[in-house]
Parts: C-alpha cells; sequence; structure tokens
C-alpha cells in the first residue's frame, strides 16, 4: 500500500453500557471496556500496542506510530 494513503490514526466507536465503556477500534480487531472513562483509555492504548506488536502497522493501512482517534 502507497505510503500515502495509509492512516496516521486508529478510528476507536466508544460505547457506554451496563455501567462500562466499550472501545472498539475500526481499523484493527480490537476491543477493550473500562468502567471509567479513564481505565477506559489505559485499556485502549495496551491494547492496541499488543495488537500492533511484532505487526507491520501498514498490514493494517496504517502508519507507523499511529494515534488513536476516540469518537
Amino acid at each position: 500500500m502507497a505510503e500515502n494513503s495509509l492512516k496516521s490514526s486508529i478510528t476507536v466507536d466508544v460505547t457506554k453500557s451496563e455501567g462500562y465503556y466499550v472501545a472498539s477500534c475500526r481499523e484493527i480487531a480490537a476491543v477493550t471496556q473500562g468502567r471509567t472513562f479513564e481505565e477506559l483509555t489505559a485499556n485502549l492504548q495496551e491494547v492496541v500496542e499488543l495488537h500492533l506488536e511484532g505487526e507491520d502497522p501498514g498490514d493494517f493501512g496504517l502508519l507507523p506510530n499511529p494515534s488513536i482517534l476516540m469518537v
């Protein structure tokens, strides 16, 4: 994939259900939750790092070290 077509961020949809915030990434197969928004943010950072560890971000349409965009 051409580098100019790679995204610099991972888009994450955040919902709240039954006392938990739930985050689902669009570009990678990663989902996590947290009781507080702060817990969700920490869990999300960890799950993204683990998912991309040892992987080429370009395989997911991403630039190296993508940011996380929560919507």
